[in-house]
């Protein structure tokens, strides 16, 4: 289940990194054929850049949660309760050696 996220999370991350890739192309046909600027050009493209930043940003933050839910669901702890729960266990074990003592 975990791995079927990971794939989904890295095919939405390479789609923004291709989208990112038409973006850069089509803002050099845009400049040819409205004749902009290279400063224009700049602009636009970095407006775009910025737009796909946020757009993976929001990908990843809707990945981590979709993750989280799956683990939730399937009953994986975190490592915080594992950590809480190995500590309770090591309390455990020390008092039950000193009652045996």
């Amino acid at each position: 289940m975990l791995e079927i996220v990971e794939k989904t999370l890295l095919t939405g991350i390479g789609a923004v990194a291709l989208t990112q890739k038409k973006a850069e192309e089509l803002i050099e046909d845009l400049k040819k054929r409205m004749n902009l600027s290279e400063e224009e050009g700049k602009t636009l493209l970095e407006k775009l850049r910025g737009a796909a930043k946020d757009n993976q940003q929001k990908l990843e933050e809707m990945a981590q949660v979709e993750v989280k839910k799956a683990c939730e669901h399937m009953g994986v702890v975190t490592t915080a309760e594992f950590t809480k729960l190995q500590h309770k266990v090591e309390q455990l074990e020390k008092q039950l050696k000193a009652q045996t003592k």
